[in-house]
């Protein structure tokens, strides 16, 4: 299964008055493992940057003006997603920004429901308790001291985490069914698609004593013909 975890800054709060995305990040899952793959632009909104959406951001017009538009990284962010499940902190505002830019190029929208809200899943777990990103860092441990300002993929890489605690700690299948990476697509940062899960080259050496397996021989032969422990 693949997930990817996605997070936009954008220059306000209503793309129907014209504010628009200024960095989208995004991590690759495959069945709940991150694979190294990554996606980041910076996107030149095409706008003046307002002073509050700076003073959280960091983004300005000068750092802005020689990134690429939308309409320039539309291609490669499609491919990148693909058809994955998206993983989004507040799910709602992130859509309905990134169907807008996806429309103006002529792109179809992606439906809501392709979306898990992360908020909502904090919500129904944690009943009353704050679900901001910071206060489940706080909750699970996770380390964001690097978060001092709102930055696209470094808040994705950290609702990575939060998700699989959400989802009940890392590997919560065992990794049972995962699949190998798949070649990076445009767009994306490949940090290690050669990776690959592989068998054990050698089996572990028994924990068990001499002692302790003769324990358990006789603890069984004891049980009768019918025990589970004799049975093929």
């Amino acid at each position: 299964m693949r997930e990817i975890v996605l997070d936009t800054e954008t220059t306000g709060f209503d793309p129907e008055t014209g504010d628009r995305i200024v960095e989208i990040g995004a991590v690759e899952l495959l069945n709940h493992l991150p694979t190294g793959r990554t996606y980041h632009e910076y996107i030149n909104p095409e706008r003046a940057m307002p002073a509050e959406a700076f003073a959280v951001h960091g983004l300005g017009d000068d750092f802005l003006r020689d990134k690429p538009k939308f309409a320039q990284v539309a291609t490669s962010f499609v491919e990148f997603v693909g058809d994955a499940r998206l993983v989004i902190h507040n799910a709602a505002f992130d859509m309905k920004f990134l169907n807008h830019e996806l429309g103006r190029c002529g792109y179809p929208a992606m439906p809501m429901d392709r979306a898990i809200d992360t908020v909502l899943m904090a919500r129904r777990k944690f009943p009353g308790a704050p679900a901001s990103l910071d206060a489940l860092c706080r909750r699970f441990g996770i380390d964001n001291s690097a978060r001092t300002l709102h930055g696209a993929l470094l808040d994705s890489e950290i609702l990575a985490e939060v998700y699989l605690e959400l989802i009940g700690g890392r590997q919560p299948d065992f990794a049972l069914s995962a699949e190998p990476a798949k070649p990076a697509q445009a767009g994306g940062t490949q940090v290690d698609a050669a990776w690959r899960p592989r068998p054990r080259p050698y089996a572990l050496p028994p924990r068990l004593t001499e002692e302790e397996a003769a324990a358990h021989a006789k603890f069984v032969a004891g049980l009768g013909d019918a025990a589970l422990w004799l049975k093929a």
